[in-house]
């Protein structure tokens, strides 16, 4: 994340990239949607999730084109070093004269022919990460505040990862699963889980096993590997798939309980944040994007990725709305499904989907603590300084873990952190980050190549307009999340 090129890795196909982008985007967020779509109304969140799908298929279209404008601009450096190691070494075989009318020549026509460079100059084959490129095209201010952002959404990320485990062993230890209690029992913190001991006291318990057995990774680099991954997105989408099924034969059959409303505004900025996390891909595109084999037909390939997503968080969210009693929908949705039998009456799969956030969730929590401590690294290092031991091995990894660790002591409450995450940095690394990338690259290589020269992998939004608009938007859903929360507050 933070910075430099890296290997771009074995290269793959486009339907290949699909997939993964497929699988990147739909995470745990999909399992907040739910409640989020239950509080907000079917209706505004129909159209809510419509409007911010498109609003991150344009983004992600703005940060393919500052990457080809990236690998751009890399050659251009390349070449210029070149050049200039070339001509010290040869000007020693010239007279004075045939140097003077050498530098001559070439002082005026450089430009123009940079007008006629190849279309393959703009060519993705170097994985340039967002630091690397905030690093090229943001003046120092900048590039300190995308920083900035990105710590702010890491940390939310791993107190979600960090609560969402313990909730799950919570609900697994501590619910009935002897299906006698029904569907209808909500439970509260302060309800007995084994004997003396409260729920919130075995949550507390399980997130403080979790922060032993996880956070040691923090001090040291883990790597997640390739058959990890093909595991938990094998687990994923057998979770995904049999809650959906399940959720319609219950409705087809007549028994769904739920009856949510049209639209609720209250429920708005929170359904917001929720579907803003739910899209977000733009900080790791760089590492999808660039092995794809053959780029000739990108935007479509994301578009048809969106209109996917955009269906299947469609097709989960309001099959779960009709199907359970909203009042009771939980924020992890397949917490609905471990202690209802009426939904689904093999106890395996019941503790399948009860515990199927705790071996994703547990898989990324490390490489998300990592990239964090490195990103960390990374805004506070000099040009040629190092840190001492103690700063780099002890420091930068208690400041990674603890503040989320504290968070997810304090609340469990998962919609709202993915809302708060999702709606303040979530906007930063979605919005506007990709607007400023895609904007400062064009005026960034402009003086360079000239107005004669497209971008082959332009966005479709071309116009400055669409920068525009999207800064817009972006600033004026933080000042309405912001008014929300503080006259929600002022109420209670």
């Amino acid at each position: 994340m933070a910075g430099g090129i890296t290997d771009t890795g074995e290269p793959y196909s486009p339907y290949v990239g699909l997939v993964y982008m497929f699988n990147l985007i739909v995470g745990t967020g999909a399992l907040t949607m739910p409640k989020a779509f239950a509080t907000a109304g079917w209706v505004v969140s129909l159209a809510l999730i419509c409007f911010l799908a498109f609003m991150s298929y344009m983004t992600t279209t703005f940060v393919i084109e500052a990457m080809a404008a990236a690998n751009a601009h890399l050659r251009w450096k390349r070449r210029e070093t070149e050049k200039v190691i070339n001509d010290s070494d040869s000007t020693s075989d010239y007279s004075d004269d045939e140097v003077l009318a050498r530098d001559h020549a070439e002082t005026h026509p450089i430009l123009s022919v940079r007008r006629g460079v190849s279309p393959d100059h703009f060519e993705i084959v170097e994985r340039v990460e967002m630091g690397q490129m905030a690093s090229i095209f943001f003046n120092k201010v900048g590039l300190n505040m995308f920083y900035i952002c990105i710590i702010v959404y890491l940390y939310g990320d791993l107190a979600i990862y960090a609560a969402a485990v313990p909730i799950s062993l919570m609900e697994v230890a501590c619910g009935n699963h002897s299906c006698s209690a029904g569907s209808s029992v909500k439970y509260n913190d302060t309800d007995a889980c084994w004997g003396p001991v409260k729920r919130k006291d075995a949550y507390r318990v399980f997130l403080t096993i979790f922060t032993l057995l996880l956070g040691p990774f923090t001090f040291f680099n883990a790597q997640k590997t390739k058959y990890l991954q093909i595991m938990t997105s094998l687990m994923r989408w057998i979770a995904f798939i049999m809650m959906i099924i399940l959720a319609l034969i219950r409705i087809g059959k007549g028994e769904g309980k739920g009856h949510p409303p049209m639209a609720d505004i209250t429920g708005v900025p929170n359904l917001f944040g929720v579907c803003v996390y739910s899209f977000m891909c733009q900080h790791s595109l760089p590492s999808l994007v660039t092995p794809i084999s053959d780029k000739k037909r990108m935007n479509c390939l994301v578009l048809s990725d969106y209109v996917l997503i955009l269906g299947f968080y469609s097709l989960l969210s309001f099959t779960a709305i009709f199907c359970f009693n909203n009042s009771f929908l939980k924020d992890m949705y397949t917490l609905n499904f471990t202690d209802n039998c009426d939904v689904i009456d093999v106890a395996v799969l019941r503790y399948f989907l009860g515990l199927f956030p705790v071996f994703t969730i547990s898989t990324n929590f490390p490489i998300i603590a990592v990239t964090l401590r490195n990103n960390w690294k990374t805004l506070f290092h000099r040009e040629g300084g190092t840190y001492p031991w103690v700063v780099d091995r002890v420091i930068f990894p208690l400041i990674t873990l603890i503040p989320p660790i504290i968070v997810a002591f304090c609340t469990h409450d998962l919609e709202y952190l993915v809302g708060i995450t999702g709606a303040y940095a979530g906007t930063g690394i979605q919005y506007i980050i990709p607007a400023c990338l895609v904007f400062f690259s064009r005026k960034h290589l402009e003086p360079v190549f000239g107005q004669d020269v497209v971008n082959k992998h332009r966005s479709p939004f071309r116009h400055t307009v669409w920068v525009i608009f999207v800064l817009v938007w972006a600033i004026s859903c933080l000042i309405f999340v912001t008014a929300n929360i503080i006259l929600t507050e002022t109420k209670h």
